[in-house]
């Protein structure tokens, strides 16, 4: 063991440029904790699993410390040193790692890491962030309003762009957005969705004189495709493309936030897969985590949960996060978020999206405000009684309301639209 012991120090003092980071850790069966979180700094950083006879002279400059232990969390700060400027699979690659495949620990969570400007002046940050809502739709505040087309998969590449986008389009909303796994199918191609959806936003801009776009999902086999398929969307006129940034991996996010840069363009995060290593509070890691790399690689907007949606989500952490995505600097929340300063990094917009409709958006704004948020609806759109039209006009009537203080009730009796959401929904919460 001693060799794995060399990696805890209780006294050592993280530098100014240390990456730091929070890990939650249960042990084994008869490894104490002490050994656990020795071996989680070794093995993602310098150590190994026996004595070396020969050792380079680097070895005590690249060496990680666990140097702080409060029950099951522990503190381990990496050496600026061991990490390649400018890239996230880098970092990931130690502190999310083989680690959390190892025997010594029966569950290991990434809760956060505390990046220091060293690293941080590597990255761009988002092209537009948190300033999207002024200079791509002209207006003053939020929300950013969108619409997923339900069912996810189905619609033509011409009925997603004229009986779906146009009419919500036309009812008010901002955007329309593709779903998850919406990409290239046969039944709905997209190039043709890409021109049939500029040839609606063009007609429902002039018709109703308001901003409109789409979130169009270029997620790709591989990163030639992807720089293609955004080209395409760029040369289209539209300010946005969406991303699964999850299933794409790191390298290809970053490939898209160049592209995004060059191009002048904003970038829908879609979070698709991240349950299977956020959701588990014991194992895996934090959602706050991955949209703090999302935020520094350059995504302008990151789903982050709703709380009362049909998606997993503790408030608590919901809006730790949203102060993290928003703020330039924020403070430690004990077991949930280290400090952060963002240096040049710009403020970047949470999405809440899944399950959402009319009846229970002012729980929403609520928890996120309606300023700095995307907020995205999508079958509590489309189900509405009277069609899709009347379903987006609902959803606009409902954040009207809210932000003119009047219950919805009470608005209802004077906007049909919103009277007859309410008819069919009420403010049931959807599991």
């Amino acid at each position: 063991m001693s060799q794995y012991l060399d990696f805890v120090n209780f006294k050592y003092k993280p530098k100014k440029n240390d990456i730091v980071c929070l890990f939650r850790v249960e042990p084994a069966k008869g490894i104490s904790m002490k050994e656990a979180i020795a071996r989680v700094a070794s093995e993602s950083s310098s150590g190994t699993w026996t004595t070396l006879k020969q050792k380079p002279k680097l070895l005590n400059k690249v060496k990680a410390y666990a140097f702080n232990c409060d029950k099951e969390y522990v503190k381990v700060a990496y050496p600026r040193i061991i990490v390649e400027d400018g890239s996230v699979p880098g970092l990931m690659s130690g502190i999310g790692g083989n680690i959390f495949g190892m025997k010594a620990v029966k569950n290991l969570r990434l809760v956060d890491a505390e990046l220091p400007l060293d690293y941080i002046k590597y990255f761009k940050g988002a092209v537009y962030g948190r300033e999207a809502i002024k200079k791509i739709f002209k207006r003053k505040n939020g929300p950013i309003t969108s619409v997923v087309p339900k069912p996810k998969l189905g619609y033509t590449a011409r009925e997603h762009a004229e009986k779906v986008a146009y009419a919500v389009w036309k009812g008010g909303i901002d955007c329309v957005k593709d779903d998850e796994n919406l990409t290239n199918q046969k039944f709905n191609r997209f190039e043709e969705r890409v021109k049939l959806l500029s040839k609606f936003r063009d007609k429902a801009e002039k018709e109703t004189g308001n901003v409109k776009d789409a979130f169009i999902n270029v997620t790709s086999p591989n990163l030639k495709e992807l720089e293609r398929r955004i080209k395409i969307i760029h040369n289209h006129d539209f300010k946005y493309f969406m991303l699964d940034v999850v299933v794409s991996g790191f390298t290809a996010v970053g490939t898209a936030c160049e592209l995004a840069h060059d191009y002048k363009m904003a970038i829908h995060g879609h979070r698709a897969m991240q349950a299977m290593f956020t959701k588990n509070p014991k194992h895996g890691m934090s959602m706050l985590f991955l949209s703090k790399l999302l935020r520094l690689i350059g995504v302008d907007q990151i789903h982050t949960g709703t709380v009362i949606g049909k998606l997993e989500g503790n408030e608590k952490e919901i809006i730790a996060m949203k102060e993290m995505l928003m703020k330039n600097e924020v403070n430690e929340i004990e077991n949930l978020r280290l400090r952060q300063k963002w240096g040049r990094i710009k403020p970047v917009l949470s999405v809440s999206s899944g399950g959402l409709h009319p009846g229970i958006l002012p729980l929403v704004f609520d928890i996120y405000g309606t300023t700095d948020i995307v907020l995205q609806v999508g079958g509590g759109t489309q189900g509405h009684p009277d069609g899709i039209e009347a379903g987006a006009r609902a959803v606009i009537q409902s954040i009207e309301a809210y932000k003119q203080g009047i219950s919805l009730d009470k608005y209802a009796k004077t906007h049909k639209e919103l009277r007859r959401a309410l008819d069919k929904w009420g403010f049931e919460k959807p599991i």
